[in-house]
């Protein structure tokens, strides 16, 4: 190789560092730097807004049972047909009817006993199981019972929930991390004062948790439901949402 050809592959070389090294420093950058004499705090606060909920989710489906596997399913497909149907005739749109489960499984007994009685062996086979779930979202919460009870006349014999939520929880995210804030800032403050110090600036803010929508309860089968003659009562209550913030302050004179 050549001196001349040496010499270029060496300011290729150091250009491609040259261009690199503003991409390694802002890598390598340190932290936020606190004055001599200072010190830092570091404090954990959440804070919490609640709303009225405006949507119900709820599952819903049908289980049934045959001698052979495409039986089950073809029973299933006809009953659950006729639970989305009610489903829409109820309101509830396309969009919020979506498929959480679809299965068929083995059903299993015991051997047949001998002449003596005695029962040995493996299980048997002696039909098939199939499921079919949708997972589905009333906006309208003031028909959940409604649509539940329309639902179970149609043929669903599972059905689960409600969870109560937030259609769009951002705007009560922001109130809980608000307050969130000023509970770290309050207390930040206190132990300041109490130091003899004073809160000079945040140096960093992370964030956790957020929001919890009230857990699904489970309910009866469909068919004790269906001796109900009046509307399944339902109470929507309050959700709440929650943020936690971790916050570091530097403390002075």
């Amino acid at each position: 190789m050549t001196s001349t050809s040496t010499s270029r592959l060496m300011a290729a070389a150091l250009a491609a560092a040259s261009a690199a090294s503003p991409a390694m420093a802002q890598t390598m950058s340190p932290g936020p730097v606190v004055a001599p004499g200072n010190s830092v705090l570091t404090l954990s606060a959440d804070g919490r807004s609640t709303r009225v909920p405006d949507l119900a989710v709820f599952s819903a489906g049908v289980t049934t049972q045959a001698k052979t596997a495409s039986a089950a399913l073809s029973q299933n497909a006809e009953q659950m047909n006729a639970v989305i149907a009610a489903l829409k005739a109820s309101g509830i749109a396309e969009r919020d009817i979506q498929t959480s489960n679809l299965s068929v499984n083995p059903v299993y007994g015991q051997p047949r006993a001998d002449a003596n009685g005695n029962v040995s062996g493996d299980p048997v086979i002696i039909g098939y199981q199939a499921t079919n779930q949708v997972e589905v979202k009333q906006r309208k919460i003031g028909n959940y019972g409604k649509t539940i009870d329309t639902l179970v006349n149609a043929g669903a014999n599972q059905v689960s929930g409600p969870s109560f939520q937030l259609d769009n929880p951002d705007a009560a995210s922001d109130e809980a991390r608000i307050e969130a804030m000023k509970k770290a800032r309050a207390r930040a403050e206190l132990y300041a004062k109490a130091a003899g110090l004073t809160v000079k600036r945040i140096l960093t803010i992370s964030e956790s948790g957020g929001y919890a929508p009230q857990p699904m309860v489970m309910y009866a089968r469909a068919e004790a439901m269906m001796a109900k003659a009046a509307p399944s009562p339902v109470a929507a209550g309050e959700v709440q949402v929650g943020a936690n913030v971790t916050v570091t302050f530097e403390l002075g004179q």
